[in-house]
């Protein structure tokens, strides 16, 4: 894991916030509120203003993969 997380980390930030929040389904999150959650990662370095939709998009798919490994 890169020791500074970006908006860029998607795989990486899905992966801790499956661990963080295990039974949570990703779908279900606002990204306002997916937002807050990755601002709120430990390691987590990128400016707030940074994110877009794409890059949230793409966190909230990764952590959803997270998510479907673990239910199964």
């Amino acid at each position: 894991m890169p020791p500074q997380l970006t908006w860029d980390s998607a795989e990486d930030i899905g992966i801790l916030l499956a661990e963080a929040h295990p039974d949570k389904d990703p779908l279900q999150i606002r990204f306002t509120d997916l937002h807050k959650m990755v601002m709120e990662l430990p390691g987590f370095a990128d400016d707030a203003e940074s994110s877009n939709e794409g890059k949230l998009e793409a966190i909230q798919m990764a952590w959803y993969e997270e998510y479907k490994e673990n239910q199964g």
